[in-house]
């Protein structure tokens, strides 16, 4: 049977790293990888989580199965994350399930909104998410995109999104970065969000909102506002999100997935089929992370010090985007590239080409994936001299 095989290509961010890892240019920046590095390229574990895996350690005394739901005080307080103090958990119309990360939780809800419409379609931003495609076309979704990021400007391309979420059918599913947009970093603002969900309102289409980035962007709760506007205004929605960057539970692979019902029998109804898409996909989610989260969430102490290491990541990638504005200025790009410190989250579109891409990977070791979206955490004092230099030699 695997006569039949022809090999397919390897992921081209996985395929990066590997030349990065074989490049033995002492001067080597790595701006692929969509994770967080700290000044010394090195991400860590965060200080609270290694006190809530010590007490994970300490009074944990078995290992059996916890439940296609997984944890209920997981479920609980990342509602609370998510939401605050929302009239949707008020009123009983939230369920929430943990997953195997972010992408466990995306593919639940294609699977989820496939057993509500067979052949359905959902709407993704171009551009969205190199996976968004693949895990909703395999559920057998059909995916087509909406305008999003306007290359040439650098700017969002708002009025071709409107425009095209306005002739999205009611039965249709829109996927929505909640914040810190990856690819682009280019974010709605408050005003536009508003726009964005009485549109939502008025038609009916399902929301999906993806939430990866929580607290990375502006703060937790400034992060969430649209998230919540739509909430707050829309009968039916969904929210997939991930621990994996704001807890740095990466490898653990936590997430988390929502459905909100129009009445709380509704949400019960359609809570058990998202349970009975899980059993055909996984059967039980991964205890480990949803234990720390849990942990951290629920204790005043863990808590605080989360949102102090959090403060910490959120304002060095927003600080690295100044930071290589200003570097590039100073080595004499006359270019304007002020747009990157507009940005939020991780990534950003340099805006060069593929061929100066290619170029700054051949000559000076500087690795970010061929559209130009690069990590902006890649960036370090250490190595964005080094930076600015070399793309001031290839423009």
């Amino acid at each position: 049977m695997f006569g039949s095989l022809k090999a397919l290509p390897a992921d081209p961010i996985l395929g990066l790293l590997a030349k990065y890892r074989e490049d033995s240019n002492s001067q080597k920046i790595d701006l692929g990888v969509g994770v967080y590095k700290n000044e010394a390229g090195h991400t860590a574990v965060l200080d609270c989580v290694k006190r809530a895996e010590k007490h994970r350690n300490d009074t944990e005394d078995s290992k059996v199965y916890i439940g296609p739901t997984g944890s209920p005080l997981f479920n609980d307080e990342m509602s609370k994350l998510i939401f605050g103090h929302h009239k949707v958990l008020i009123e009983n119309r939230a369920r929430t399930i943990s997953t195997p990360g972010g992408t466990g939780s995306l593919r639940v809800a294609a699977e989820f909104i496939k057993s509500c419409k067979a052949g359905a379609t959902i709407w993704v931003s171009n551009p969205t998410w190199a996976n968004h495609t693949g895990l909703f076309e395999a559920a057998g979704l059909t995916v087509k995109t909406y305008p999003y990021y306007d290359y040439e400007n650098k700017t969002l391309d708002f009025d071709g999104m409107l425009a095209a979420l306005k002739e999205v059918s009611s039965d249709d599913a829109v996927l929505l970065h909640a914040c810190c947009h990856n690819p682009s970093g280019m974010d709605l603002n408050n005003e536009q969000w508003q726009q964005v969900v009485e549109v939502a309102k008025g038609i009916g289409f399902l929301p999906v909102l993806d939430m990866a980035y929580q607290g990375f962007g502006k703060g937790l709760d400034e992060d969430a506002y649209g998230l919540r506007l739509m909430a707050e205004n829309v009968k039916e929605m969904i929210v997939c999100s991930s621990c994996s960057k704001n807890f740095g539970l990466y490898r653990e692979r936590i997430g988390g997935f929502t459905l909100i019902g129009e009445t709380p029998l509704s949400a019960d109804i359609a809570n058990s089929v998202v349970l009975s898409v899980v059993r055909g996909i996984y059967s039980m989610p991964p205890a480990h992370g949803a234990a720390l989260v849990e942990t951290i969430l629920s204790s005043d102490e863990l808590r605080t010090q989360w949102h102090a290491e959090l403060k910490v990541m959120r304002d060095r990638i927003n600080g690295n985007r100044q930071l290589l504005v200003d570097k590039l200025v100073e080595n004499g790009v006359t270019r304007d590239f002020s747009f990157i410190a507009r940005q939020s989250g991780m990534f950003s579109f340099l805006g060069i080409s593929p061929e100066q891409v290619q170029q700054l990977q051949d000559e000076y070791s500087i690795y970010m994936v061929g559209s130009s979206r690069m990590s902006i955490a890649g960036i370090a004092n250490s190595n964005v001299d080094y930076l600015a230099q070399s793309i001031a030699k290839i423009l």
